[in-house]
């Protein structure tokens, strides 16, 4: 017999290769029922992990559930805050409303210059002569606009009806260079209200012009200029932009604030035909040369 059977040792290692290979060979197969071993080692580590998961799952759903809890506390106490701050509001509105009428009574007062109605309308075309002055809307007289009727979008003033036909109006916008065309408006300053006029727009900067201001008015970069309302055209509290700059002008005696306009006049398709409540005042500014520059109110809206 040859001396490699007679190596006990390399015969059980040969043999258990290759049983190790067949067992293997035999668990790969692509089979409908698991074999006995393999049930009785699959069942006895499935009932070893449900065991153990069951009270994990639950202690995790517990921690979740008492996290939960915490946080719709918290989330209830701020409700809670909130529903007193709005219940507080809502007696001091109610307060101001109560106030006003009664203002408005002892005055006599029933409108209001931010009083009006809209009239909804497309941008349809732009005057080919002036193309970055007017535009052409598809809402006319037949349906109630009139000339000098503000125009606005949702950000802001873009200008006011200058002709009328039955089914068409055309709008001057702010961005005219146009000497007559003037708008009343105030920079709503933390302290106080700063009147002046909207009156002229610079090429360069892009930006209206706010002349005629006070030249001891407290103005700071950043501050929203709105439409005062008091020339009879425009609604008051309409938004035209916020300053960017502030300077001198007519050898210091007033000063000139430089408004970046709230409107893109370059993206102009709907837009707002805002009728006043009020009587609107059609009158002319002139040149205003010599007049009293305080920070006085001023007449608005000058036509050509």
């Amino acid at each position: 017999m040859p001396r490699f059977f007679q190596n006990k040792k390399m015969l059980m290692l040969l043999f258990g290769t290759i049983f190790l290979v067949a067992l293997i060979g035999f668990s790969l197969r692509d089979r409908d029922h698991a074999s006995l071993p393999e049930q009785i080692i699959k069942d006895s580590v499935g009932f070893g992990q449900t065991i153990v998961s069951k009270p994990m799952n639950f202690v995790t759903d517990m921690f979740v559930s008492m996290n939960n809890i915490l946080n719709t506390y918290d989330e209830n106490e701020r409700l809670k805050a909130r529903l007193d701050e709005f219940a507080v509001l809502e007696a001091q509105v109610s307060e101001l409303q109560l106030e006003n009428e009664k203002l408005r009574a002892v005055v006599e007062k029933t409108e209001d210059l931010s009083d009006y109605e809209s009239i909804q309308a497309t941008v349809i075309a732009r005057n080919p002569d002036q193309w970055e002055e007017k535009i052409i809307l598809d809402k006319g007289s037949a349906q109630g606009v009139e000339v000098n009727m503000a125009v606005q979008t949702a950000t802001g003033l873009v200008g006011k009806v200058v002709l009328v036909t039955p089914f068409t109006s055309e709008v001057e916008l702010l961005f005219t260079n146009n000497p007559n065309y003037r708008v009343s408006s105030m920079i709503l300053g933390e302290k106080e209200e700063v009147y002046g006029l909207i009156e002229g727009y610079d090429v360069e900067r892009g930006e209206l012009m706010m002349k005629r201001i006070d030249s001891d008015a407290s103005i700071e970069e950043g501050e929203k200029v709105v439409s005062s309302g008091l020339g009879g055209i425009f609604p008051k509290g309409i938004l035209i932009g916020e300053v960017t700059e502030v300077t001198t002008d007519d050898f210091g005696l007033t000063k000139l604030a430089y408004i970046k306009p709230a409107a893109d006049f370059s993206l102009l398709d709907h837009v707002i035909i805002a009728k006043r409540s009020v009587t609107a005042i059609d009158g002319y500014d002139g040149d205003n040369t010599g007049q009293d520059l305080t920070n006085e109110p001023v007449e608005e809206d000058s036509e050509s």
